[in-house]
């Protein structure tokens, strides 16, 4: 039987190979043939008594990333090789010498790189996620397809991660989320970034994903009946301009209709534009431009645009090299519908990113993509030696911003993400122009440093030769580059006043009979709540840490570390007290870990948790253990930086505490309507008001109410009445 079940599986494998030579992107030479398949028959003899832990043969993964790498990415045939042979390095006897002697210098470099991302050192307090990450983008000197392979080798992970225990669930899709879902946006393959967005969000929070797959299901049939609609009555318009096009329905992703009910605050039936069409032409490269007008004009005959709505990155492509009109119409029966209209060419870019950019790249033609992103990148990428979450953390800034395009004095075009101010410029045009910053003229007239770019704005920089950065300007700026010299700047302000704290330090301290040694040092740093001893001397050299306050140390200094930590974390629970406690107390216990142990935790500021939400526990430096809901905006970076520093929490009933709660109510201005809103919260058992606050203008009204509530499950009742009263149109929890 096991000989039948490995033929079996021999024969499947000879499938998959064949398929990729199919399904190849690129032309494959005779030469790119030969590569590949030497390259398929190391990886089968590397992996040949390895299997995954769904059971199949190890062989499979490999050449399933070289399919996405051949396919939906579209690189060449030393990528392709370079995918197969991604994981025989560093798990196989098989040596980077030998990668080197069998497939040439290109393919070993391409291993080597992806070798390097995975083999991380542990370092104490930082991430090995956001390490891995930074150097994964270290790697780009080398060679751009090593980020590539790794975007295509964590979407087969993701799709195959079914067999996986919850936990390693959870932190591979927070991973994803936080990392690769932003870079494979920002490199330009969308239909990728859709996937892992999706996976991510069936893994971090099941419930929602499975409920949104089940109702998309359910309206594709009135979807598809609608965009038929649609492009019945357009046809004939196009067809008479002779113009050779295909209209397609396109969905919006699961992830992007969760994101837009949280955002907005709405069910998913009133998300109005689960789906986009797209018009795709054919067309030679002069002619696309008139194209796309043409067929705009042609839509908006038949369906009136909204004017804000309009995206024209024909004209002005995104950084990544995304070219298309948007526009959003009012289609049959009233609703918004969202255009896209492309050419083929920039069709065959927005779905396969870097490969297409160079396929079609002419002469002297300037790359408006993914080189100029490099670029971008490499810039970042100066300043990486710090800590590697706030290195992630800056670069994230600039992954998902949406673009403006502003003037400089001489006419040139400069593009930066939306949200941007004239700090964020100046640092564009120069590193010295962005530290001499004096102040900005936006269309002639002066501006603060915190103004808002728009697009169309032309800057001018004021700069002066004792200007230098301060604290506030990380205020005032969103670009990555800029932060980072403004961090770099003020991180050398600080070291000069650090060294000038350290020896004042030393001086307070003798008088105090103290010796200024490593030990006094940490215990310092420990006591203040601080980071690093630099930390402490610049605090001192700037006097925020006095005399007063290094007296006060002086006396604390008999208190133990372990008396300390005592007193933060409780031992768990006897079936006595535990016994005791329900007697006395009923309810309201939060447990962690497997053991299910009561521990001393504070809620995280950022989310608010009550009982019943879905938490769980961060395990903090500083203030023992913070409590987060699952679907805190910080979740997924914390599950994805700190996995280490989580832990499981869970609530065993909980109603004899209150908590607090802010709920925000927005609708028409009825005459008696704060009564109403009182009556029904007055009628709600176990709920007690605090405050409430409410304001009108021109017949619409906002207001805010603060409660005290036992748990989830009485808010969620009283929130469905709220919505129930006459003139109110949202209701929600904040």
């Amino acid at each position: 039987m096991r000989v039948l079940d490995e033929e079996k599986e021999n024969k499947q494998i000879a499938r998959q190979y064949k398929e990729l030579l199919r399904i190849s992107y690129q032309t494959l030479s005779d030469e790119d043939k030969k590569l590949i398949r030497h390259a398929f028959d190391t990886a089968v003899d590397a992996h040949k008594d390895v299997r995954r832990k769904s059971g199949e043969a190890y062989i499979f993964h490999p050449i399933a990333v070289a399919k996405i790498v051949a396919q939906q990415i579209g690189l060449d045939a030393t990528a392709i090789a370079a995918a197969l042979l991604h994981d025989v390095v560093e798990d196989t006897a098989y040596t980077l010498e030998d990668m080197n002697e069998m497939f040439g210098e290109t393919v070993a470099r391409i291993v080597d790189g992806l070798t390097k991302i995975s083999k991380i050192s542990s370092e104490q307090d930082i991430s090995l996620q956001a390490e891995n990450f930074r150097k994964m983008l270290l790697t780009l000197n080398d060679d751009v397809r090593v980020i590539l392979i790794k975007i295509a080798d964590r979407l087969h992970n993701m799709q195959t991660m079914d067999s996986m225990a919850p936990h390693k669930q959870v932190k591979i899709a927070s991973e994803t989320l936080y990392i690769y879902a932003p870079l494979a946006h920002r490199i330009g393959l969308y239909n990728i970034k859709t996937e892992l967005e999706d996976l991510g969000l069936k893994y971090t929070e099941p419930a929602v994903y499975n409920e949104l797959v089940s109702k998309m299901e359910e309206s594709q049939e009135s979807q598809q009946e609608y965009i038929e609609s649609f492009s019945e009555i357009i046809k004939e318009s196009l067809d008479a301009e002779g113009l050779n096009y295909v209209i397609r329905g396109r969905s919006k992703s699961i992830f992007s209709i969760h994101r837009k009910m949280k955002a907005q605050n709405v069910s998913f039936d009133e998300v109005y534009d689960k789906f986009a069409l797209r018009i795709i032409y054919k067309s030679d490269r002069d002619n696309e431009k008139f194209l796309a007008w043409k067929i705009y004009s042609i839509v908006t005959d038949h369906f009136r645009p909204n004017p804000t709505r309009l995206r024209d990155w024909i004209s002005s492509p995104k950084g990544t090299g995304y070219e298309a009109l948007h526009i959003t119409v009012i289609g049959p029966k009233g609703r918004w519908v969202e255009v896209q209209i492309r050419s083929e060419r920039m069709h065959e870019i927005a779905e396969k990113g870097y490969a297409a950019h160079f396929k079609y790249k002419h002469g002297d033609q300037k790359e408006q993509g993914i080189e100029s992103w490099l670029n971008k990148l490499q810039e970042a990428l100066e300043n990486a030696e710090g800590n590697a979450v706030d290195f992630v953390e800056e670069f994230k800034l600039n992954l998902y911003s949406k673009e403006i395009f502003v003037f400089t004095p001489k006419g040139e075009l400069k593009s930066l993400p939306k949200g941007a101010t004239p700090l964020d410029f100046a640092f564009n045009i120069h590193t010295e122009i962005g530290v001499k910053t004096r102040g900005a003229k936006v269309n002639g007239k002066l501006v603060p440093l915190s103004r808002e770019l728009k697009s169309g704005d032309q800057v001018e920089i004021i700069t002066s030769e004792s200007s230098k950065p301060t604290a506030n300007w990380l205020d005032y700026t969103t670009t990555a580059r800029a932060r980072s010299k403004i961090k770099s700047s003020l991180k050398e302000e600080k070291k000069k006043i650090g060294e000038e704290g350290k020896e004042l330090l030393r001086r307070k301290l003798k008088q105090l009979k103290i010796t200024l040694n490593e030990k006094t040092v940490n215990d310092l740093v420990v006591y203040f709540k601080l980071k690093t001893s630099l930390d402490l001397f610049y605090r001192v050299g700037i006097n925020t840490i006095d005399n007063q306050k290094l007296k006060e140390f002086a006396a604390s200094r008999n208190n133990t570390f372990i008396n300390f930590f005592k007193n933060r974390i409780r031992k768990p629970a006897t079936a006595e007290e535990i016994h005791k406690e329900e007697v006395t107390n009923n309810y309201d216990s939060l447990v962690f870990g497997k053991e299910e142990e009561k521990l001393d935790y504070t809620f995280s500021k950022c989310c608010t948790p009550i009982p019943g939400d879905d938490v769980f526990g961060f395990i903090t430096v500083n203030e023992g253990i913070k409590v987060h809901t699952k679907n805190c905006p910080n979740a997924i970076s914390l599950q994805s930086n700190y996995a280490y520093r989580i832990i499981a929490a869970k609530w065993i009933d909980s109603t004899q505490q209150e908590f607090t709660v802010i709920i925000k109510l927005e609708g028409l201005d009825n005459l008696g309507l704060v009564n109403n809103v009182t009556k029904v919260i007055s009628s709600n058992m176990h709920v007690n008001m605090k405050s409430i606050n409410f304001e009108t203008e021109g017949g619409v009204f906002s207001g805010k109410i603060t409660v005290e509530v036992k748990n989830k499950t009485i808010l969620k009742k009283l929130l469905e009445n709220l919505k129930k009263i006459n003139g109110i149109d949202k209701v929600r929890r904040i």
